[in-house]
């Protein structure tokens, strides 16, 4: 899946471009690959993200502002949401993707178990 950042370049309001810039930042700082979505740009993109951002995220009054995560069609969040991800260190989970660290500690220990099995095969035989 990827990562999609809905952002509005023509923005006038400071704290989004703000907002924008901060999850763009982190994304590119940790080489996690995403989409940067403009829905000033492309209608049918910002219909849809309106369309998919769970009814208990929606404004009262309005449509809600960018930024607006998504990992392919699922809802990760606005920018409150993965500011509070970052705060508890949890932004790898709040998008919905393994963090580096886990991948790593997956290869040592299948590679562990590979030179277990080589040793047990070739001294213990």
């Amino acid at each position: 899946m990827v990562i999609k950042v809905y952002v509005a370049s023509s923005s006038g309001s400071i704290a989004v471009k703000k907002h924008q810039q901060a999850i763009v930042g982190f994304l590119e700082a940790n080489r996690i690959n995403f989409q940067e979505v403009d829905i000033t740009m492309l209608e049918e993109q910002r219909l849809w993200m309106y369309r998919n951002i769970p009814k208990e995220k929606k404004p009262e009054k309005g449509n809600p502002l960018p930024p607006q995560i998504f990992n392919g069609d699922r809802y990760c969040g606005d920018y409150e949401d993965f500011f509070q991800s970052k705060e508890n260190n949890t932004v790898f989970a709040f998008l919905g993707i393994n963090s580096p660290c886990s991948e790593a500690v997956s290869l040592c220990l299948y590679t562990v178990k590979c030179i277990a099995l080589w040793f047990t095969v070739n001294h213990c035989g």
